[in-house]
Parts: structure tokens; C-alpha cells; sequence
């Protein structure tokens, strides 16, 4: 059994109720350098659900099977790989998967995934198959804004936005250790309380304006604003800074619909900052696209890889997965996804 995306929506729900489907899977036999991998977990991820309706600036064609991040176990090796059967293997989403270019374009919301063996990683022992779904995307992004954009240094006050999601928590997770104090804001005190478990030092409800709670803890301004949200929350945020802060635009979760739908550009919902107060503040804005970045420059990315394994093995950053389900409710599991029902990852299970 698989999924697959039949065309593109209007919105992710809409492609959700017409267009993504279930369809029998026959198992695939791997050629030359190819490994077929039993597919235990795949993460439902924000990029997923925007790829389905045509709103993302790298989208797979329609038909095609979502979830840029799985891992499983390697079942069946082609000529020339000395993957070992058996393996626990997660699979690098910038090689392989919707968002990649190329021959493997489809994804792990399926029972069996081909892939290249050499676009195979090992699963690090201390993580389950449901936390080795969420690690790269996450934590890469996290450490690409925080730590190749922003400079974040040990001591300093980091204000994170969305910290209740994927990204957003894997931010916090890796702002703490950085050695950063972490100011943590979202919409639910039930999911911020969650946050705070997971290691954030402070937390706030980003509800109107909350530039007084912010500054009631750090009473000079935060040194570096996360802000995966954008909207009405960028411009409450300025108000948070000391002067000469940096501003991390990791992405605009508030405002989603930047195209038309259904693949077609135009129609733009721009996300503006005042000029005054970037000014007044003496601010760095910083633009972060990981994958665009990674792209342009391939050479970046071997830093963050080594930092975030070695981390993992240590034990300073762990997934946090909060919801998985069988890939028969993938449908319901995008739908919390969108809805941000959950704190962390949301994985669906093939093999359930």
C-alpha cells in the first residue's frame, strides 16, 4: 500500500479530501546500486502538505508519493551495495524524495521505499524510527538559521516562534545547546507547557501584544529572534530586541498561501517588516532558506550533519514525537498536521 498525490488542490485540505489517495504497492526490486527498504515511519511534514496543493518553490508532479523523510529497514539490495540487510536506515530527503531532483522523486508514505543506496544513512542507536524521521529536515534548519545565519553564542537570549512545532522545537532543542536562553512562544498554554518540558526556559502565549511578557524577562531585548511564523508576530517581535539584534525569517507558517493554488504562481501574500523600526533597532535581517542555500552551495552542509549526529550520540538533541499513525488514517494525520494539533513530529506508520 502507498499513497499518492493525483494532482494538485486548491489548498492542502482540498488536495487532502480529493486528491490524495490509497493504491496498492507492489514490493520494487532494487537494480544496480539500488536498496528496496521496508518503510517503518515517515514524517508528515508542513513542506508536504504545502507540495500538495503547488505552494512551494520545489513541488513534485502529480501522481506522486509524499513524505520527504522515512526510515525503515533495508530489505533487499541490488549489485554492488554492501548496505547489509536488516539495516536500520533513515533516508537523506535532499537526495532522494519530493523535494529532491531526479530519478527517486517519490516518498516514504508508502510499505516500500527504492532508493539509491548511497542516499541511506544509519539510524543513530539511540533513536527510534519514529525520532530518526524527524531529525534531519528539523534539525538542520534549525542549525543552518541558528547557527550558520544567526551566530548564535552561548549566554545569549534567543525569542523562538512556533516552538511547538517540528522545526520550532527542534530550534529550541538546539538553542539550548548552544548554551542560549530560550524564550519560547505559541498560541496553546496545553502545547507551550510541553515546550517548557522540553528544555525552553521561558514560555509566552504570542497572543496580541505580548512585547511586555518578552520584556519582562529580558528587560533589554533578546539578542536573536527565530521566527518561523511571520505576520502579525514579525512585527510584535520587533518590539522585543535590543539594539542591534539579529532576525532570523525561517518561514511564514501565519501566512501560507503564497501562490494561487493548484501550482500557479502569482497572487503573492508578502510578509512585510517596517523599515522604521528595523532601522531605529539597527537590526539584521537575515533570510535563511536551508534547502536553497544547501543547493546553491552543497560544501555547507557537512558542518551541520557532523554537528547534529555527534550531538545526537551524546545525547544534547532527541526528537520528540507526539503523535504517529497507520498510513490507513493518513489522511486524518494530515489534517492534524495543518491544524498544528500536535507538539514535535507526527509520523505515520506503513507497517502498522
Amino acid at each position: 500500500m502507498k499513497v499518492l498525490v493525483t494532482a494538485w488542490g486548491e489548498t492542502p485540505l482540498d488536495a487532502i479530501d480529493k486528491h490524495v489517495v490509497l493504491v496498492d504497492q507492489e514490493r520494487p526490486v532494487p537494480g544496480p546500486g539500488e536498496a528496496v527498504v521496508e518503510v517503518r515511519a515517515c514524517a508528515v511534514g508542513w513542506v508536504d502538505l504545502l507540495m500538495t496543493s503547488g505552494q512551494y518553490q520545489h513541488m513534485a508532479t502529480p501522481p506522486y508519493t509524499p513524505g520527504m523523510e522515512w526510515s525503515g529497514v533495508v530489505d533487499a539490495v541490488g549489485e554492488g551495495v554492501d548496505l547489509p540487510v536488516g539495516a536500520r536506515v533513515l533516508a537523506d530527503g535532499l537526495r532522494i524524495g519530493p523535494r529532491s531532483h531526479g530519478a527517486y522523486r517519490d516518498g516514504g508514505f508508502a510499505r516500500w521505499a527504492l532508493a539509491p543506496a548511497d542516499a541511506l544513512l544509519p539510524i543513530p542507536d539511540r533513536l527510534s524510527f519514529d525520532q530518526a524521521t524527524c531529525l534531519l529536515g528539523n534539525y538542520e534548519t534549525a542549525w543552518h538559521c541558528l547557527v550558520a545565519r544567526g551566530h548564535v553564542q552561548a549566554g545569549e537570549t534567543v525569542l523562538i516562534h512556533g516552538a511547538s512545532g517540528s522545526t520550532g522545537l527542534a530550534a529550541v532543542h538546539l538553542a539550548k545547546a548552544l548554551g542560549a536562553t530560550v524564550i519560547a512562544t505559541g498560541r496553546n498554554p496545553e502545547k507551550l507547557e510541553v515546550v517548557r518540558q522540553q528544555g525552553a526556559d521561558h514560555v509566552v502565549r504570542s497572543v496580541g501584544r505580548f512585547r511586555d511578557q518578552v520584556r519582562a524577562i529580558c528587560p533589554d531585548g533578546v539578542d536573536v529572534v527565530y521566527d518561523g511564523v511571520g505576520g502579525d508576530i514579525s512585527i510584535e517581535s520587533l518590539r522585543c530586541v535590543r539594539f542591534g539584534a539579529r532576525f532570523l525569517i525561517v518561514g511564514w507558517a501565519a501566512t501560507p498561501f503564497v501562490a494561487k493554488g493548484k501550482g500557479q504562481r502569482g497572487a503573492p501574500n508578502a510578509n512585510v517588516l517596517p523599515t522604521n523600526l528595523l532601522m531605529m533597532k539597527g537590526l539584521d535581517v537575515l533570510g535563511c532558506p536551508t534547502i536553497i542555500s544547501t543547493t546553491k552551495d552543497p560544501s555547507i552542509r557537512s558542518e551541520r550533519l557532523g554537528w547534529i549526529l555527534e550531538a545526537v550520540e551524546r545525547g544534547a538533541i532527541t526528537p520528540h514525537i507526539d503523535a504517529s499513525y497507520p498510513l490507513t488514517r493518513v489522511h486524518e494525520a494530515m489534517r492534524a498536521k495543518w491544524s498544528s494539533r500536535h507538539v514535535g513530529g507526527c509520523v505515520v506508520r506503513p507497517t502498522s
